[in-house]
């Protein structure tokens, strides 16, 4: 039987992440040579060598990664046991660390926040940006425990539940073509320059499916933006001129004289859907439900009586 102690586990994958002893040793709240020790009686017990020394910064050695995989599993169901507990008597504390596509996140989180504060004091929210394979990755390494992503995923690794459904909205210059018309086509679209987030952006895809616009219209836009900030691409029609799209909830949050420029698309049956993700492991369910309850009061009614809408999918 092997001798080891989950304090070892814990610097092991502190050292991984830095892959440096002085950062490692401080991100655990211990000196370098403590560290070190451990590190040492670690491999001596284990009878391998699981970081390569001899490189700036240190590399884990092949056997090293495999231990380390482990080691990250181990650590993450040790800590589900306080979890289950937590759980078992309804406690909404701790910290929750949530991972939000920007697209979302203008519209959720200061609303998120607020009813937080509100209602469980002792919560504390961990909240990071990213694009969807990003938290993905993260929920998959235990750096974030739920996502809010535009779903269906269908990554069978992961757990969905769906919060709304939400439209499309244009939002265009008043010197655009087509800005007479009330409701618009992908034609429409395309009568001027459009604005769009970078490749890889999920709600990209989405918009170009939700028009079915074909690759060689696609050549010529204007923009390759490389951040998720719809606000940015708001200010960019405001300046250059043209047409971007914006989704429904973000729509509704503009100031009166914006809302002016905005526009629906002819066929508005379809819409992205967005929801929480989890690994199946995560052991909060009570915690994953008062999170659910708390987006879905929050949304606006024009979102959250979205029924029967085609949902848009990015794959």
């Amino acid at each position: 039987m092997l001798n080891i102690s989950l304090i070892q586990i814990q610097y092991l994958i502190a050292l991984d992440e830095h892959r440096n002893f002085v950062k490692a040793a401080e991100a655990s709240f211990v000196t370098q040579p403590t560290l070190s020790m451990q590190m040492k009686k670690l491999e001596e017990e284990l009878g391998v060598i699981i970081f390569d020394r001899s490189k700036q910064p240190i590399e884990p050695t092949n056997i090293g990664r495999k231990i380390i995989q482990q080691a990250r599993v181990i650590f993450s169901e040790t800590g589900q046991i306080e979890n289950i507990l937590q759980d078992h008597v309804g406690a909404v504390t701790g910290t929750l660390k949530i991972g939000v596509i920007p697209t979302i996140a203008n519209s959720l989180i200061p609303t998120l926040i607020s009813q937080v504060a509100r209602k469980y004091p002792e919560l504390k929210l961990n909240i990071k940006e990213g694009l969807t394979h990003e938290i993905v990755d993260d929920l998959e390494h235990n750096r974030l425990d739920v996502g809010v992503v535009s779903i269906p995923l269908k990554n069978t690794g992961l757990v969905e539940k769906q919060l709304y459904v939400e439209r499309f909205r244009i939002y265009a210059h008043p010197n655009h073509p087509s800005y007479g018309n009330n409701s618009w086509s992908a034609e429409d679209l395309l009568e001027d320059k459009l604005w769009l987030l970078s490749e890889g952006n999920c709600f990209r895809t989405q918009s170009v499916n939700l028009c079915g616009l074909p690759d060689d219209k696609l050549n010529h836009l204007a923009l390759n933006y490389e951040s998720g900030s719809l606000q940015t691409l708001k200010k960019v029609v405001d300046i250059e001129g043209g047409a971007t799209v914006i989704p429904e909830w973000e729509a509704g949050e503009l100031d009166d004289d914006s809302i002016d420029n905005l526009r629906a698309f002819k066929d508005d049956g379809a819409g992205r859907a967005v929801g929480l993700i989890y690994t199946k492991f995560y052991a909060k369910e009570n915690m994953i439900s008062k999170l659910k309850e708390m987006i879905k009061s929050s949304l606006p009614a024009y979102v959250a009586e979205n029924n029967g809408l085609e949902i848009i999918e990015f794959a």
